[in-house]
């Protein structure tokens, strides 16, 4: 069926204007790969999608599903290295050292993300999706054996930082996912994303918890072979059920003017800003206060440079990472802003929840990671869920509001929480309300975003969503960190010492009951001079309740962001008549799907 040409839609329609740049990537029918490229293609051209009732709908078989499973198990390694990261920062660090720098064990994969997801979303229009899926996936291989065999802090970053290479594919998953599937279907892709997201979480968590479980620190390493083991798997199984036919733009384009059309610029401003910006935030009272050039003269450049690059996407490049086209519909720009709160919610919860627990509640990693898990099962069961509704109903504004909503609650019930053992029973379920809020909020968002963009910028739109959600994350844990050890630089040692010399400990031995508590070392903690059973009891009250309470504001930070992010979805706009029976790029042929 030829598209007819239709005069642009009004936001009030909730039609989608779709305009023409690059030619559809991956999957497109045998009859499409002759087409003229995106130079020879009139600029105000439009196409315009037929309606459900107009396109038939597709008989899909096991091809097309095979590689939604494939794309799927790849998030479900990538969650079992990046919620392993969080959950088990402290134990890596307790066998490793470098207890101050356990941030950058998650902030690296976080920051690789944004920095790639551009990268590799707009590369993949030219190169396609398989080999890149494939190359980055084998990273996490790589990176997850440098993890198992680390013996300091920094060759534990630098096999997180090989693992995080591999989250430049991130996008592409949602991507590919979305685009060999009806439109109409989109959610049910994204739910299916979600829920192999949680899973990973799941195994992340239980077999994390059971290996380093009764004192093991050292069992870190085998759950870094175990995702050393997912991984290799992942990237066979792409390797195997990812064939797509080559697209106009991997034929009709040299390799040189492929280079051409990335935009470098773009990309160097990126990096280079965030990771100043990133490592001025985490310097902020751990070790350097503000007044100090390690942390403000980073920072500033790092912003500076933030500055240069919106100045620039803005004002000198209108088809680069941030495409001017994206920006047709209201709806991309309202759900860049969530998702980057999206990204501020999940790390946080990532890195803090399962820290707060071990602190206040819990000595057994297993018990911890059982609490955590409460919000993946939630999580998986919400993204299930949010698929059938938003597709049933062509609805996703008011799923996305119900989501950050779910999470303020969250943070709200997290800020209330004590030492004490009400809270510790209460905490067993706040987890699930988060799993309420991520499961629905990330497959409503992607779904509104990839239907409220011109279909051939389908990786693009992914990329930046990712690469968004994960500069949330990267923004967030530098300010959490700084939010947290600037208090426990604060008050810590100032309470326990209230604390426990009124009971008669030396003063002399204060730095090693400090030490002995933070490292939770039992051994150390006895061998203390003077130390005394009422004295370690009024000392581990006194350091409960200075993380209590540092914990408490990085939540109120944490929920300040969600509030914002609940009123901007209630101005989404529902792009119902994008909800149709078109596949973007099919996996089959044409006389398959339509016989």
């Amino acid at each position: 069926m030829a598209p007819a040409e239709t005069p642009e839609a009004t936001l009030e329609t909730n039609e989608v204007v779709h305009e023409k740049v690059d030619q559809p990537a991956d999957h497109q029918p045998a009859d499409q790969l002759a087409a003229a490229s995106q130079d020879a293609l009139p600029k105000t051209a439009l196409s315009s999608e037929p309606s459900i009732e107009d396109e038939p709908a597709p008989h899909l078989h096991a091809k097309t599903f095979l590689i939604v499973f494939a794309v799927c198990f790849i998030y479900f390694a990538q969650l079992i290295n990046v919620v392993g990261a969080g959950a088990q920062a402290q134990t890596v660090v307790a066998v490793v050292g470098g207890s101050s720098d356990s941030v950058w064990l998650t902030s690296t994969i976080a920051i690789f993300t944004v920095v790639l997801s551009p990268v590799v979303s707009q590369a993949a229009d030219y190169w396609g999706r398989r080999w890149i899926l494939i190359i980055l996936t084998f990273c996490g291989v790589i990176g997850s054996i440098v993890v198992a065999r680390a013996n300091s802090i920094g060759m534990a970053i630098a096999g997180f930082t090989v693992t995080g290479i591999a989250y430049g594919a991130q996008p592409l998953l949602h991507a590919v996912a979305s685009e060999v599937l009806p439109r109409r279907y989109r959610p049910w892709a994204q739910g299916a994303t979600n829920l192999s997201a949680a899973l990973g979480g799941v195994v992340a968590l239980l077999a994390g918890g059971a290996m380093t479980r009764n004192g093991n620190a050292e069992g870190f390493r085998n759950y870094w072979y175990l995702a050393t083991a997912v991984f290799a798997v992942a990237t066979l199984l792409t390797a195997v059920l990812y064939t797509p036919p080559k697209t106009p733009n991997q034929l009709n384009f040299t390799t040189s003017e492929k280079l051409g059309k990335l935009d470098w610029i773009g990309y160097a401003l990126l990096s280079s800003s965030l990771v100043l910006f990133c490592i001025g935030l985490s310097w902020s009272q751990n070790p350097y206060p503000w007044s100090d050039p390690h942390t403000s003269a980073t920072f500033a450049v790092g912003l500076a440079l933030l500055l240069g690059l919106i100045v620039y996407e803005t004002w000198f490049k209108t088809d680069g990472m941030l495409h001017h086209d994206l920006f047709n519909h209201r709806n991309f720009a309202i759900a860049l802003g969530c998702v980057f709160v999206e990204g501020l919610v999940f790390f946080a919860a990532n890195n803090y929840f399962a820290y707060e627990v071990s602190v206040l509640y819990e000595t057994d990693t297993l018990r911890t990671g059982l609490r955590y898990t409460i919000n993946m099962l939630v999580y998986g069961t919400s993204a299930v869920f949010a698929g059938f509704y938003c597709s049933k109903t062509k609805n996703v504004r008011w799923p996305a509001f119900a989501a950050f909503v779910s999470m303020v609650i969250f943070f709200v019930l997290m800020a209330t929480a004590t030492p004490s053992a009400t809270s510790s029973r209460n905490v067993w379920g706040y987890p699930i309300f988060l799993g309420l809020g991520l499961g629905i909020c990330l497959c409503a968002l992607v779904t509104v975003a990839q239907l409220s963009t011109p279909r051939e910028l389908i990786a693009i739109t992914s990329g930046l969503m990712i690469g968004m959600r994960s500069l949330g994350g990267s923004v967030g844990l530098a300010i959490y960190n700084a939010i947290l050890s600037g208090h426990l630089n604060k008050y810590l040692g100032a309470n326990i010492a209230a604390a426990v010399l009124p009971l008669g400990l030396p003063e002399t031995s204060l730095g090693d009951l400090i030490s002995a508590l933070a490292a939770q070392d039992t051994a150390a903690l006895e061998a203390v001079p003077g130390i005394t059973g009422e004295i370690i009891g009024a000392a581990v009250g006194a350091l409960k309740s200075t993380y209590s309470v540092a914990f408490r504001w990085v939540w109120v930070a944490a929920g300040s962001f969600t509030v914002v992010a609940a009123v901007a979805a209630v101005f989404l706009i529902d792009p119902k008549k994008e909800f149709n029976n078109h596949i973007d790029a099919p996996a089959e042929k044409a006389e398959d799907l339509y016989n």
